[in-house]
């Protein structure tokens, strides 16, 4: 179980997190804050949104770097919410750990280890997500790469992994949080939203993950979707946010969340 310092707790038996928020932190602050309350009212727990965003064309929108570390400390500051975001390069990681409660380590990340063994010396819970080409057998042991420095406050996230598929952007292997729970004592969320790559997918993905044993979901939660700098097409309004909410609410209990 990872408890956060204002008594969020993680994994065992406490009830499912929710990580909501854009993929990038834009320069409309607005909107920001728009999805940070929005979040809040509805129960969850953390904002998420990258600073540094890894991008498959080098000509795409890669973040606004500490400017939306400050925006996104701003939005705790006025709703509570814990911030999680991504740390791509061990030479920012003193400026990720001034803003973050939950540092994410992407899934291009996942066997860089140098990052992992310099997050493992730290003191803030890891938040690990799954390579797009991994085995289970070797994120695991990429969280063992964290903990053997020390940091044992690893949390894992299942986003989908690369196959033959082109109907979805990747392919959610809800089996993992199976697996996970039965090797290994980590908690375990998903994220539908970069496993799938289809905002119409998000809700039922989310409500089968919870269904599967989830610890969490994390979800990309954007003001105005169609016009997203990045990742638009997997993400949902706040209005349908509140509506996938409200199904988990229902759901949660039924499966022993």
């Amino acid at each position: 179980v990872i408890e956060f310092s204002n008594g969020v707790k993680i994994g065992g038996a406490n009830r499912p997190v929710y990580m909501v928020g854009p993929c990038s932190v834009e320069e409309d602050y607005s909107g920001l804050l728009e999805v940070a309350i929005a979040a809040k009212e509805m129960g969850c727990q953390f904002l998420r949104g990258g600073a540094f965003k890894p991008r498959t064309s080098p000509y795409d929108f890669d973040g606004l770097g500490e400017k939306a570390l400050k925006y996104l400390a701003k939005a705790k500051e006025e709703t509570g919410l814990l911030v999680v975001t991504e740390l791509m390069d061990v030479a920012d990681l003193d400026m990720v750990c001034e803003y973050a409660d939950l540092i994410q380590i992407g899934a291009r990340n996942m066997q860089n280890f140098d990052l992992l063994k310099a997050v493992g010396r730290l003191h803030v819970p890891v938040l690990l997500k799954r390579g797009m080409s991994a085995t289970i057998e070797e994120w695991l042991m990429s969280a063992e790469y964290i903990m053997s420095e020390g940091n044992h406050n690893v949390i894992l996230c299942e986003r989908g992994i690369r196959t033959f598929e082109k109907a979805t952007r990747n392919t959610l292997d809800l089996s993992a949080v199976a697996a996970v729970k039965r090797m290994s004592h980590l908690p375990i969320i998903v994220d539908p939203s970069h496993a799938t790559g289809r905002r119409w997918m998000v809700e039922s993905m989310a409500m089968a993950a919870i269904a599967a044993g989830a610890d969490g979901i994390m979800c990309e939660v954007h003001n105005d979707p169609e016009h997203a700098w990045c990742d638009g097409a997997e993400s949902i309004t706040p209005e349908t946010f509140e509506h996938m909410m409200g199904d988990l609410r229902k759901l949660a209990p039924i499966v022993g969340r």
